[in-house]
């Protein structure tokens, strides 16, 4: 296979675990007989300094012309946050056109955390139980984040309002994404929601569930999103199969079940749409640790998985990396931020993470 690929290796600790998506990129390349050529471009906070954009027009020419797109974590310190009008933001001015110029609808991220790995959850080994084995998916272009934002004032009092739509389109080809993955995992899909409270919610679950009939096969459950948020810290089991949430509620709890399994550099991603997809690490970009070659690049690594998987189609090239990255933690070693407890020579570095995934991949 041949596929050009887009690299925004984004800000903060980015380009470092960026460096390592890419040697596994390359480890794969070889032993599998593919060629990705590679064209690297500015995206995020550092782009708006160096080009006055965060999402610049040379990079929008670079992501047109890659059959799929690997980004990393954007934004900077707090301070030099402050110094980027909000509309420039990454946010606001990279991350949300990029999911709209490609049409980014569908957003997947895997929570796994084997029973052998259960103590990197901040939650009782029972908790865990026979492990945690969850694939969320999340709507990515529509709702509250796409939808008008007004702020001023009417009788002399200061308002804000945030207009959150959903089309009939919209809701019914993301349900269909949730329960084609489902019927593949031969697992319950879970659709979660506000259906006491938002009218949006009630539209959404209509769709929904008129879209299950047209799964028999597939266990179908319906949760309230605060009853989610509670029960994922309580019997996260629950929730092994396929959750379905929209855009904001997703955002939330796609973190939160990052905490369950303990860390959000164990969450990597991809948005996918219906001519180009990217991938990247579900967590923000830590300016704080950057440089210092500590961040855990699984979030990375394993988004390079997903782009094999969910973009290319090439399922064992994705479960060659995915065995290599538990094959890590499986031969003892860890991460700083999972590290509690282990011996240091056991705590990996960044690069050694990335070599040691590679080498596995190799033997």
């Amino acid at each position: 296979m041949q596929k050009n690929v887009a690299v925004l290796a984004g800000d903060g600790i980015g380009p470092e675990i960026m460096s390592e998506a890419l040697k596994v990129l390359k480890a794969v390349e070889v032993k599998f007989g593919h060629q990705f050529a590679l064209e690297f471009a500015p995206f995020g906070a550092g782009a708006y300094f160096s080009e006055g954009s965060p999402f610049p027009e040379k990079t929008k020419a670079v992501c047109d012309r890659a059959d799929v797109i690997l980004k990393g974590p954007v934004g900077l310190a707090v301070e030099r946050m402050n110094e980027i009008p909000q509309e420039h933001r990454p946010e606001v001015g990279a991350i949300l056109p990029l999911r709209k110029r490609y049409d980014t609808y569908a957003n997947f991220r895997p929570v796994r955390l084997p029973k052998a790995l259960a103590g990197f959850s901040p939650l009782k080994p029972e908790m865990i139980g026979e492990g945690i084995d969850i694939l969320m998916i999340r709507e990515l272009v529509g709702g509250i984040y796409f939808g008008k934002k007004t702020e001023g004032s009417a009788t002399g009092m200061q308002y804000a309002e945030d207009e959150c739509i959903y089309t009939d389109a919209q809701v019914r080809r993301v349900a269909v994404v949730a329960f084609d993955e489902a019927r593949k995992r031969k697992c319950k899909m879970i659709n979660i929601h506000k259906a006491n409270v938002l009218a949006t919610s009630r539209f959404w679950n209509a769709v929904v569930e008129d879209v299950a009939k047209l799964y028999p096969d597939v266990p179908y459950q319906s949760v309230l999103v605060d009853n989610a948020a509670y029960q994922l810290v309580i019997k996260p089991g629950m929730f092994n199969g396929v959750c379905l949430l929209e855009n904001m509620m997703g955002d939330i709890l796609t973190d939160q079940a990052g905490g369950v399994i303990g860390s959000l550099g164990l969450m990597p991603s991809a948005c996918i749409g219906p001519e180009k997809s990217y991938v990247e690490p579900a967590h923000g970009s830590a300016p704080d640790i950057a440089g210092q070659n500590i961040a855990n690049p699984y979030s990375m690594i394993g988004s390079v998985a997903l782009m094999f998987d969910k973009c290319l189609n090439l399922p064992v090239e994705a479960k060659a990396v995915w065995d290599a990255l538990f094959a890590v933690f499986e031969r003892g070693y860890t991460t700083s931020e999972l590290g509690s407890g282990y011996a240091p020579d056991k705590i990996l570095s960044t690069s050694a993470f990335g070599d040691l995934v590679v080498k596995i991949i190799q033997e």
